[in-house]
């Protein structure tokens, strides 16, 4: 039995998530960001448990198909930008890569998603990659031409403008006054 959970945005989530079923003594066969797969289905009492103890950790038990489809596209962006998952091949852009690995025909993905975000997948898709960007502005080991390819722009120019658009500032802007303009968490994306 597979459960969905919301707001599972790092390693450090998913070692969160794995202490709390073992702590609602739940049998785990695999987590991955925004996902549990169990040996058995739980019963209502550890269900009830479980939700109360995701909800103290700001996680989020997700029971209808909608919000775990939508669930399932921000993890998958959310891995390929963030963690270079690559399960996306260079080739592919998001709209194809998002259909593939939900089954689901990326213009209903898209119309599912607009409708429970208020956004739509492709701002959702920028916001993030500013957002590793950022990450990697502050690091500061990386031209930012490295970084524009590294996070898939096709351009600095392209990098620069978007970034602006987002952030109000450019990325050298942002490099020298970080501390002001910081980051925000990924699940704030």
């Amino acid at each position: 039995m597979k459960l969905y959970i919301k707001n599972m945005v790092c390693t450090r989530c998913i070692r969160t998530v794995e202490r709390l079923f073992t702590e609602a003594d739940l049998e785990i066969k695999n987590v991955e960001l925004g996902e549990v797969e169990l040996t058995a289905s739980p019963n209502s009492e550890q269900l009830s448990k479980l939700r109360k103890s995701l909800e103290s950790e700001g996680f989020e038990l997700l029971d209808d198909r909608n919000s775990q489809i939508v669930a399932q596209i921000k993890n998958l962006i959310l891995n390929e930008i963030h963690y270079a998952a690559s399960k996306k091949p260079e080739s592919l852009n998001f709209s194809d890569f998002l259909a593939r690995e939900t089954g689901h025909e990326y213009s209903q993905l898209s119309k599912l998603f607009s409708s429970v975000e208020g956004v739509t997948i492709e701002k959702h898709i920028i916001a993030q990659k500013i957002e590793r960007v950022k990450e990697l502005l502050v690091y500061n080991e990386l031209s930012i031409g490295e970084i524009a390819f590294q996070t898939g722009y096709t351009s600095t120019q392209h990098l620069s403008n978007q970034f602006k658009q987002v952030t109000g500032i450019t990325p050298t802007q942002f490099k020298a006054e970080h501390r002001r303009h910081g980051r925000k968490t990924l699940d704030a994306v």
